[in-house]
């Protein structure tokens, strides 16, 4: 057989959807662990983000921060992680993709708010509003979009990066590609590459979803028009 007839027929074996350590467990492993990365980055990230662009600041910390995330290895921090007190185990690669997390959502949350029209912001204070109530009555609604951009980059980066936790001995879907290595190629690579559909798929269906829900929290205004609205927009 084909690696690919060896891939569609590991898929349609029953036992590999429902064994415990099956895909169905694994896929529940996978989303919970991104689940939890991208909520721990949200909670760290936003915060400070949204703070920095209320107050004008964070130009210079956003670039050093993102740098900084790219230039360590994912892998890495993934290896590293199950040497500290977390121990091996899914926190480990838990905070390792929190790490991950934190770029996008930090650098589209300072600029989200960066981008507030000065003209509106102005006007609000004009009403008497305090900075609080500007910062979530006007600068938040209207920073929304980036927002929403910035949660859809990141969780799509983590459920993608996330497969790579099963090198350390992490859970998730990788494991399917890892187990499948260890039998070699010519036994096992069907498997692998049955898992690297399965992940593959996976993505496409948090960024459709995620999609879905960006444009379901922006406000109508804000909203980029669509089909034949949108070529008439471009074409003025």
């Amino acid at each position: 057989m084909t690696i690919i007839q060896q891939a569609l027929t590991w898929l349609n074996d029953p036992l590999n959807w429902t064994n415990s350590d099956g895909i169905i467990a694994l896929l529940i492993q996978h989303l919970w662990i991104s689940a939890a990365a991208v909520g721990i980055g949200c909670a760290v990230a936003w915060p400070v983000g949204i703070w920095l662009g209320h107050n004008g600041r964070g130009g210079g910390l956003t670039v050093g921060v993102s740098n900084l995330t790219r230039a360590i290895p994912t892998l890495a921090l993934l290896s590293i992680f199950p040497l500290t007190f977390l121990g091996f185990g899914p926190w480990s690669a838990v905070v390792a993709l929190a790490i991950f997390a934190i770029p996008p959502l930090f650098g589209n949350a300072v600029l989200g708010l960066r981008e507030v029209d000065p003209s509106a912001r102005d006007a609000a204070y004009g009403m008497g509003l305090s900075g609080w109530q500007v910062l979530w009555r006007v600068e938040l609604p209207l920073a929304v979009p980036y927002l929403a951009s910035g949660f859809r980059t990141a969780a799509v980066q983590v459920v993608a990066t996330a497969t790579l936790a099963a090198l350390v001995g992490g859970p998730g879907l990788g494991a399917i590609i890892s187990e499948g290595f260890g039998l070699g190629i010519a036994s096992g690579g069907g498997q692998v590459l049955a898992g690297g559909l399965l992940v593959v798929l996976l993505c496409l269906v948090i960024e459709g979803l995620l999609v879905l829900a960006e444009r379901a929290v922006t406000p109508r205004p804000l909203r980029r028009p669509r089909g034949r609205k949108a070529r008439v927009a471009l074409a003025r």
